[in-house]
């Protein structure tokens, strides 16, 4: 199980995005080369990020991206959601009425905890606890940072 790659690029948008002052546009160009994603590719991700409300598009020659002000916390799990939608580990998860052996299925249990387990942990993650830890790691030369948020 993985997740795909447009959420994978979402995430790294968002938080290079973070790691600017607020109202700092960056082009599409720019957030590519920052991501390492294919320009053609990250148009797709961006307008996902934008309709979803947490990038906020501007055209024009002034033009380019931005991290809406009231997503600069925005958590892994929104951006992962904006990108690919609920996550769901087994389909007897999506509702109530999906899988007539949820009610007495011994693995039910098990997906469901699993599930919670997963989008609890990318709830807690942030995008400008994110970009902190990303500006703290350059600042200091290291090419990674081997801190986790609990």
């Amino acid at each position: 199980m993985q997740l795909t790659r447009a959420a994978d690029y979402a995430i790294r948008v968002m938080i290079h995005l973070a790691g600017f002052a607020p109202g700092t546009r960056a082009s599409r160009a720019d957030l590519a080369t920052a991501s390492e994603c294919p320009e053609q590719f990250l148009s797709k991700v961006l307008q996902s990020l934008t309709r979803a409300g947490l990038v906020i598009s501007h055209r024009g020659n002034t033009g380019g991206f931005e991290l809406a002000p009231a997503h600069r916390g925005a958590t892994i799990l929104e951006i992962v959601e904006a990108v690919e939608g609920p996550i769901h580990l087994n389909i007897c998860l999506n509702s109530d009425d999906e899988c007539s052996r949820q009610h007495w299925c011994p693995a039910y249990a098990v997906w469901n905890d699993a599930q919670n387990a997963l989008t609890g942990v990318l709830r807690r993650a942030n995008i400008g606890e994110l970009a902190r830890i990303a500006a703290d790691t350059r600042g200091n030369g290291k090419g990674s940072d081997s801190r986790r948020l609990n």
